[in-house]
């Protein structure tokens, strides 16, 4: 392995003699051309030189950021769930190939994703109508660092242009303002919802009384329960992937979980069975039969989607505060919390992966919690 320094016209060049091809046993030189001096040549000749030893060196390519991350996604796909590719998809296709799609990913450095994201910042929405929130525009760094670790690990760049990169700081007061109902209006909720014979009471009570997600109670089976014993596992979970519906499972061992029903929610249970089963007899041989317990007229998944707009003109109808379906998960939290459940028993029953996640996530409790122990310790003492 050497390298020259050759004049060409008014500049001068450098070649460097990388190894022979492995396969076809070929010559393989590289060009590095426009330096100005011979000296200037020489001093390359010697970085480059240096990079080879290193292994740091990379071959010079007119490939595009576009061309690399058509590649990349491809070569992730069967590796991540649908729904993470479909959202790694759609944000790379919204928000970065528009206005970096076309630069040399070479070229790419952190000043051009710091650009990005300012950009993104102020007009990032596809409406046009304002930025992105911070939190969005973190995704898409988190996304594209991704895409370069790759770029680098396959030998297109010397390093990460996102290790240098600055994203917008998340905020994390508006990460933690987490939306509840009092007991009192998700009683009264669970109340309007059965007096109306809604056919999603059932679903509502179970998201309500379990703090399940979404998407676990709409995959929840028959098989996944015992009623006799009074609990749910947590197996298959129902998403939407570009708006279509799929089975999936739980994202980590956390979430393959088993949960402890109460009686009201069994007693529940039991009554919607009854109802699915006459329902059932009702379609016939048109039943499309995914043992689901919360399920469509036809037997099959509900969309969630749809089943979370449904929740939204439920409150609306009956003059409710606006909080999404996903804040019942809050709401059960919430509670459980404040009537003294340990917050170990909490973590477990949502399938975080520590307890540090629902200690910082209903960090709004602890005060109280904080204050109802020290109340209680202080009155052990005096009784002593």
């Amino acid at each position: 392995m050497n390298g020259t320094v050759l004049k060409r016209g008014d500049t001068w060049t450098v070649v460097i003699e990388l190894a022979r091809d492995p396969v076809t046993g070929r010559r393989r030189q590289k060009w590095h051309g426009g330096f100005r001096t011979k000296k200037e040549a020489e001093r390359a000749r010697v970085q480059f030189l240096g990079k080879v030893l290193d292994g740091s060196y990379v071959e010079q390519t007119r490939q595009t950021l576009r061309t690399h991350l058509d590649e990349w996604l491809k070569a992730i796909e069967p590796t991540v769930r649908p729904a993470t590719f479909h959202s790694y998809e759609r944000n790379l296709r919204l928000h970065v190939l528009p206005h970096l799609g076309h630069t040399r990913l070479q070229q790419i450095d952190p000043g051009t994703l710091n650009g990005l994201y300012a950009h993104l910042l102020t007009e990032g929405k596809a409406s046009g109508a304002g930025g992105l929130s911070p939190r969005s525009v973190i995704y898409v760094h988190t996304i594209l660092h991704r895409a370069l670790k790759d770029a680098v690990r396959w030998g297109r760049l010397a390093r990460n242009p996102g290790d240098a990169a600055d994203p917008p700081k998340a905020d994390k007061a508006a990460s933690k303002n987490i939306n509840a109902w009092e007991a009192s209006t998700l009683n009264s909720f669970l109340g309007k919802s059965k007096a109306s014979r809604d056919r999603y009471y059932p679903a509502w009570h179970l998201l309500a009384t379990t703090g399940l997600r979404r998407g676990e109670a709409l995959g929840l089976r028959w098989s996944d329960l015992d009623l006799d014993t009074g609990t749910a596992s947590i197996r298959q979970t129902v998403i939407a992937v570009n708006h279509a519906v799929e089975f999936g499972t739980p994202k980590t061992a956390k979430g393959r979980r088993q949960i402890a029903l109460d009686a009201g929610t069994v007693r529940a249970l039991r009554d919607h069975r009854v109802s699915q089963l006459e329902e059932r007899m009702l379609i016939g041989e048109g039943w499309d039969d995914h043992d689901l317990v919360s399920a469509n007229v036809h037997g099959g998944p509900l969309h969630p989607e749809r089943f979370s707009r449904e929740f939204d003109r439920r409150i609306q109808r009956w003059g409710l505060p606006r909080i999404r379906l996903h804040d019942l998960r809050h709401t059960w939290a919430t509670l459980a919390l404040q009537a003294g459940v340990h917050p170990k028993v909490v973590s477990e029953r949502l399938g975080h992966s520590t307890i540090s996640i629902t200690l910082d996530t209903y960090s709004h409790v602890t005060p109280s919690m904080a204050s109802d122990a020290a109340d209680l310790v202080a009155e052990l003492i005096r009784l002593g």
